[in-house]
């Protein structure tokens, strides 16, 4: 096999071309020097170290937390005719033994380990009587108390730089703020190498924010209306809504298998294996779901409660369109995900500062909800970018949502709050302003208030959303009990008194529509482009359930609508597409040709 990476990245992988600073990083790294690279899910940070690994003599060691990931990627470097293997608890200990064999005999380029196997069984020592050409350590960001995922595990690979201080050790993370950048620098010893700054931004995905008002029915109608047959994703915050939304999403035709820790493990495998080998599986979800998952055609991401932080929105919606094609994000949003969310930090086992840490970060996702302005430059600032003004790919882009002085309406709801007592949650408050009759009303006296029938001149769904907004602000405070009661926060005193002029956005329920994206994510250039790919994808289907693997495993759908569009007629120009090496032309060229002989001849 040839040394030269872009000739690999030519006849082994079948790209072109290298995107960004991939060339760069793989240069560096065959150069035997550290890195830390940060670049965001589908951006290519595998090839920065396969690429490295397939250069160089010995074999790499890929640590990763993610047993799904080191499958995808071991079936899918064997496809390329790589000699890759991965050592996890899935395999048998006979497996196992023939996979250490092949290592300490040389044969393997690639090895992905979890990195609790690397202080197992004496597997330290039997490395140090290997050839190991690189680590690459993904999934960095677990390594940093700071970051959004830490795994204590992480923090004993410090070792590696003490016990093989001549092996390159290139860390990869999708995720991290400067905090958690440092960190992984200190933690892994990496203050001698280099870091490479990829950029966070996903072009393809368009990120939509809807106010919640009937979120399974938003959810239900953003499927229908726009992806009637694509895979997807869709987060929950708790295992019992999750089985809730999966059978209300199955009960409109469609395949919907829930998927939480709860469940049995064999019964988590059969359906992670459904949704990578299966089309158009939606996979209803806690965040246990999805991480490592290389499944490149998953079309949306959606999320029926607020994550946690930026760095899991992020990351979770990153798992939509990773073959580059459009996708959409959809987060459907409301105060009561701010109590729970809120509820659930005040976990004893957290030290005070983490809990503060955790905070911040939930108030900085909670500004990014209620903004007027561009969602990615919003997400790209956070992470430390300078990104354009407007991204046009975006709710608030593609329609800008209008702008009122809201003064005098925070006003009415500030001091509705503190003098009904500062013990109320939203739905109390707003039937206040309006001058409901309710019995709780009645209970408390709270139609003798001042501000009682007010805010007749806005509706509950208007207040719902400058309550939010309030709240994004800093204004309120609501209540980490789970009540969600609002109280003032000392940063509203300004807009009580006057002082300070407030613009809000206008409620997004009354006079925003949702876009439908449905169109674009694949560009046919006539109905016979998409009838043959259509065919093709049955093919792929077919090669790869005799092989026992997932469709894209074979070729992404990017390939198949090139395949469409060219309809190569020999060999050589079908190994021309991209995506197509040399060992899956020679291996898949004679069928997808016949295929198109067949029905275009």
């Amino acid at each position: 096999m040839s040394r030269n990476p872009s000739k690999i990245l030519s006849t082994v992988f079948g790209y072109p071309a290298f995107r960004g600073e991939q060339s760069q990083i793989i240069d560096h790294i065959i150069a035997k020097r550290d890195a830390l690279v940060l670049m965001p899910t589908g951006g290519g940070k595998s090839l920065c170290y396969q690429i490295p690994a397939l250069c160089m003599d010995g074999t790499a060691i890929v640590i990763s937390p993610l047993i799904a990931l080191m499958q995808n990627q071991v079936e899918a470097l064997q496809q390329l005719g790589v000699a890759a293997a991965a050592l996890n608890s899935s395999h048998s200990m006979e497996e196992q033994a023939t996979v250490r064999t092949a290592l300490l005999n040389g044969e393997l380029k690639l090895l992905y380990i979890a990195p609790e196997r690397l202080f197992s069984g004496g597997f330290i020592d039997m490395l140090k009587r290997c050839d190991i050409s690189l680590f690459a350590i993904d999934e960095a960001h677990c390594v940093s108390q700071w970051g959004h995922d830490f795994r204590p595990e992480y923090l004993r690979l410090e070792i590696l730089a003490e016990t093989f201080p001549n092996v390159p050790r290139l860390a990869l993370t999708a995720t991290a703020d400067a905090p958690t950048e440092k960190d992984i620098i200190e933690r892994l010893g990496l203050s001698y190498g280099k870091i490479f700054r990829a950029g966070f931004d996903r072009p393809n995905i368009r990120y939509r924010l809807t106010a919640k008002t009937n979120g399974v029915s938003q959810l239900l109608s953003f499927i229908g209306a726009e992806h009637g047959a694509d895979a997807g994703i869709v987060y929950c915050m708790s295992r019992r809504k999750v089985e809730q939304v999966a059978k209300k999403i199955a009960a409109t035709g469609r395949i919907a298998l829930p998927y939480h820790a709860g469940l049995d493990p064999e019964v988590r495998r059969e359906t992670q294996a459904r949704f990578l080998k299966d089309d158009a599986v939606i996979i209803v979800a806690t965040i246990a779901f999805g991480m490592g998952i290389d499944k490149p055609d998953v079309r949306f991401v959606a999320h029926l409660d607020l994550p946690k932080n930026m760095e899991s929105y992020y990351q979770e919606t990153g798992r939509a369109g990773r073959d580059g094609l459009p996708a959409n994000a959809w987060l459907a949003y409301g105060l009561q995900d701010v109590a729970k969310l809120k509820s659930l930090m005040q976990n004893p086992d957290k030290t005070l500062q983490q809990q503060k840490l955790d905070r911040g970060k939930l108030e900085s996702l909670l500004q990014f909800c209620e903004s007027a302005l561009c969602r990615r430059r919003l997400l790209l600032e956070y992470f430390g970018e300078t990104p354009q003004e407007a991204c046009g790919n975006c709710d608030n882009c593609l329609e800008p949502p209008a702008l009122f002085d809201a003064t005098e309406a925070a006003q009415m709801a500030l001091s509705c709050i503190y003098r009904s007592g500062e013990m109320f949650g939203a739905g109390h408050i707003i039937d206040i302003l309006l001058g409901a009759d309710t019995d709780k009303i009645k209970k408390f006296g709270h139609d003798r208030l001042s501000t009682y029938t007010v805010g007749k001149g806005f509706s509950r769904a208007d207040w719902q959303s400058i309550l939010r907004q309030l709240l994004a602000l800093g204004l309120l405070n609501i209540d980490t009990e789970g009540y969600g009661s609002l109280s003032l926060n000392e940063n509203c005193r300004s807009v009580l008194k006057g002082e300070t002029k407030l613009e809000l956005k206008k409620n997004p329920v009354r006079h925003r529509k949702e876009k439908s994206t449905s169109g674009p994510s694949r560009n046919f250039g006539n109905e016979q482009e998409e009838v043959l790919f259509n065919y093709l994808k049955s093919v792929r289907l077919n090669l790869a359930k005799e092989q026992n693997v997932p469709p894209y495993v074979i070729f992404h759908d990017k390939t198949l609508i090139e395949m469409a569009q060219l309809k190569p007629q020999s060999l050589s120009a079908f190994g021309e597409l991209q995506g197509v090496g040399r060992s899956k032309q020679e291996k898949y060229g004679p069928a997808f040709l016949r295929a198109i002989e067949e029905n275009f001849s």
